[in-house]
């Protein structure tokens, strides 16, 4: 009982993490902007992966999805991440690193809750121990 605790607060912590940086995703912020920028994903990346983060922040909150919505977390963060050590570097725009090491947080926590949803994934789920 005390881990399905955990795990919820774990779920809506990655949700928390992921809906709130829709703001600068949305209202085009400038620093929001610039990584996408130089990456070369403006504007559409930048929409496109809001969109996606929502929905994945959506999935996380319904226990029957959270196993998508980890799915769906680990890949857009771990792109993120593959972002900030090949193209933006982990500090951006003097934040100190604060994005990156968000980043890495929220992937982990993302696979911590797909271990622990594991049996929950249609057709795989109860193949695997």
């Amino acid at each position: 009982m005390k881990s399905n605790k955990i795990i919820l607060v774990l779920r809506i912590a990655v949700a928390v993490i992921l809906i709130q940086t829709l703001r600068f995703k949305f209202t085009a912020h400038p620093d929001s902007v610039y990584i996408f920028e130089t990456v070369g994903l403006e504007p559409f990346g930048r929409i496109g992966i809001g969109i996606l983060e929502l929905i994945a922040g959506i999935l996380l909150l319904i226990p029957k999805t959270a196993w998508a919505g980890a799915i769906l977390t680990l890949g857009l963060i771990g792109g993120a991440i593959m972002m900030h050590l090949t193209e933006i570097g982990i500090v951006v725009k003097g934040d100190g690193g604060v994005l990156f090491y968000t980043a890495v947080v929220t992937f982990t926590l993302s696979g911590i809750i797909l271990i622990n949803q594991r049996k929950a994934i249609p057709l795989i789920g109860q193949k695997i121990s």
